[in-house]
């Protein structure tokens, strides 16, 4: 195939090329949701037998694959023009061959040699040179927190408004994996709103929003008056529920009072001071279970998750349902030591933060790194009515993105 290089003077005339060097380059449209990069215009384009390669105005460059190029075509016979969803499919080799390029209006022109034209706005494009670098996110990364942290409070009438108010608010759980709603309502119900901002509720086998008050015969210790020690719940799933909220609609009663620790936290001191148990708990899996007469829930998995660079990302705790220990006998000394040894520094003051919730506040946290408990509290004082549900942190991060693309 011969080299074909078009430039800017081949394509563009003279108050064409006036108008993008002053920044007033023709945006092309890539059926994306998310506004791209503007960016200055292209002015050279070039391509052999398998890549492109892209000059910009201001001297950036980059080089892509032809067939990338066909495979991002944004045109409505590529992509749906209701979903944006991609339709093409990379098996004709005619269409994955160039006859042309060529800058338009300082944009990428591509023809194919099946007839085909593809257009793609210069501004995207440079966003998305080849790179092994992860693209830009509102989605803050997580932030390990002790005591003397300030939970972020969000009123509940603002958050709902929606706007500024409730992407700090999605910001601060995404980042502390904590937030707070103060001042609703307490008529019941105000919890499915909140929950529909984000995304659709997810049943457990307690079913979808759940009641957290004191009852006859429970099938949890939740149910019950007594303290509760720091845990995560459902541990005994393969995928624990994400995000975990309580609105509170009644605490009159004495004690109660709620405790939350950063799991994660935790799990990083831990490390600092006794890596052998870190990695002891990081790679040893063991059974936790749920059983009741309609429900048997078992799932072996570590109490520490990390991700491939070892970031801590998950904390599975909770001693009520973890089931028996099964590991050979020269490792269950050692297991048992450290797992000790990281619920001491969970019961340190440093790690723990105390509140009252009071009615009409909301707490939300990430189930799945913070830990929460309670104090034992007295029924016949009065009454402690919370209500909770669970949402998927994927919605979240897609309620945080959505809110910030409404603001941008």
């Amino acid at each position: 195939m011969t080299n074909d290089t078009i430039d800017t003077n081949d394509t563009i005339d003279t108050t064409d090329t006036a108008a993008t060097d002053a920044g007033t380059r023709h945006q092309w449209d890539m059926k994306e949701y998310q506004p791209h990069h503007r960016g200055t215009p292209l002015i050279q384009a070039t391509h052999d037998e398998a890549l492109a390669t892209l000059s910009w105005a201001d001297g950036d460059q980059a080089r892509f694959p032809l067939i990338w190029l066909r495979d991002h075509c944004a045109c409505d016979a590529c992509r749906h023009p209701q979903t944006f969803e991609r339709t093409f499919m990379l098996m004709d080799d005619a269409a994955l061959t160039v006859h042309q390029l060529r800058v338009e209006q300082g944009n990428l022109v591509v023809i194919w040699q099946d007839g085909h034209t593809s257009r793609f706005d210069a501004g995207w494009l440079l966003q998305r040179r080849p790179s092994d670098a992860p693209p830009a996110t509102p989605v803050p990364s997580s932030r390990a927190w002790q005591q003397g942290h300030q939970p972020h409070v969000t009123a509940f009438a603002d958050y709902m408004a929606g706007g500024a108010a409730r992407l700090g608010w999605l910001e601060a759980l995404c980042r502390d994996g904590f937030a707070i709603l103060d001042g609703g309502t307490c008529e019941g119900g105000e919890i499915d709103a909140i929950a529909a901002t984000i995304g659709p509720i997810r049943a457990t086998n307690f079913g979808g929003r759940f009641e957290v008050f004191s009852k006859q015969a429970p099938n949890n210790a939740a149910y019950t008056p007594i303290a509760l020690e720091l845990h995560t719940d459902l541990p005994n799933w393969r995928q624990p529920p994400d995000i975990q909220m309580l609105y509170c609609l009644v605490n009159d009663a004495e004690g109660g009072e709620s405790i939350f620790g950063d799991g994660m936290a935790v799990a990083e001191e831990l490390r600092r001071r006794d890596p052998a148990a870190f990695r002891l708990l990081a790679e040893t899996p063991v059974d936790f279970r749920f059983a009741d007469e309609q429900t048997d829930l078992v799932v072996r998995e570590p109490v520490i998750h990390l991700d491939a660079s070892g970031k801590v990302i998950e904390v599975r705790f909770n001693n009520w349902i973890r089931d028996s220990l099964r590991l050979p006998l020269e490792r269950m000394q050692a297991w048992y030591d450290a797992y000790r040894h990281y619920w001491s520094i969970l019961r340190e003051p440093d790690f723990r933060l105390h509140l009252k919730l009071e009615a009409g506040q909301m707490v939300a946290f990430d189930n799945r790194r913070v830990m929460h408990g309670r104090r034992s509290f007295d029924p016949t004082t009065g009454r402690r009515h919370l209500q909770g549900c669970y949402v998927d942190y994927d919605m979240v991060e897609s309620a945080l993105r959505v809110t910030a693309r409404q603001l941008d």
